[in-house]
């Protein structure tokens, strides 16, 4: 199947809810995998930060890792062409973590070992699991699910100011139309301009306390001004 998101394709559903993990759901889901078995933890991790589909992240090998420059090599699905790979750059720590709990080097020296999967459930094991982490971290709704955690990495990458053809590449997406809709979530630049027409606009309860608290001194200076 070929990568066919395009101008139709949005990170919300039709009932407004989001697709996507935001930030603090992000940290969340990371907190709740960092108590899981390794493999597991792993796994969530690689899927996380690598912005890669569950399949694509179940099909990585010792070959695929390049402990060196701290990429994984990911076998772009959906796409007509096939054969299409993508280099991701991840954390060093994540490698690290990876090597030692995947005897990675070790393994890339055996021309068998090199090809095993590192994860050998299948794509419904590794579904549940995931779903497991999430709902240990709470997250709910429609983004509770692999894709969010993908859909999240872009949101993520492009707040963060990748440029979007690095996105693109990262996230193995034919047509940069499809990495898109990751510029219309509302990020913190566009939460600091909007910011500006709420200054002053709208009163806030600590304002409000504030003024009461003025307008009580000037009547009591104006008390005592009588007096004297």
């Amino acid at each position: 199947m070929m990568d066919c998101a395009g101008a139709g394709a949005s990170l919300f559903e039709r009932a407004g809810g989001r697709k996507y993990l935001n930030a603090v759901e992000r940290r969340r889901f990371a907190k709740a995998a960092a108590s899981a078995k390794t493999d597991i933890r792993l796994f969530c991790l690689a899927l996380s930060l690598s912005g890669g589909r569950i399949s694509e992240v179940l099909a990585l090998t010792p070959r695929t890792i390049d402990l060196d420059a701290c990429t994984v090599t990911i076998h772009t699905l959906k796409r007509r062409k096939s054969g299409v790979v993508r280099q991701v750059p991840v954390p060093h720590w994540l490698i690290r973590d990876l090597d030692r709990a995947f005897d990675i080097r070790q393994r890339q020296r055996d021309p068998l070992e090199a090809t095993r999967r590192l994860w050998r459930w299948s794509r419904t094991t590794a579904w549940r699991r995931v779903k497991e982490i999430m709902a240990m971290a709470e997250i709910t709704q429609t983004a509770a699910m692999p894709k969010g955690l993908r859909h999240g990495f872009g949101v993520n990458a492009i707040a963060n100011l990748v440029p979007q053809n690095l996105v693109q590449r990262w996230l193995g997406h034919a047509s940069p139309k499809t990495t898109a809709i990751y510029c219309d979530v509302c990020g913190s630049d566009e939460r600091d301009l909007a910011a500006r027409m709420w200054t002053g606009e709208y009163p806030t309860p600590i304002g409000m306390m504030l003024e009461k608290l003025g307008s009580g001194w000037r009547l009591l200076s104006s008390y005592w001004r009588m007096l004297i």
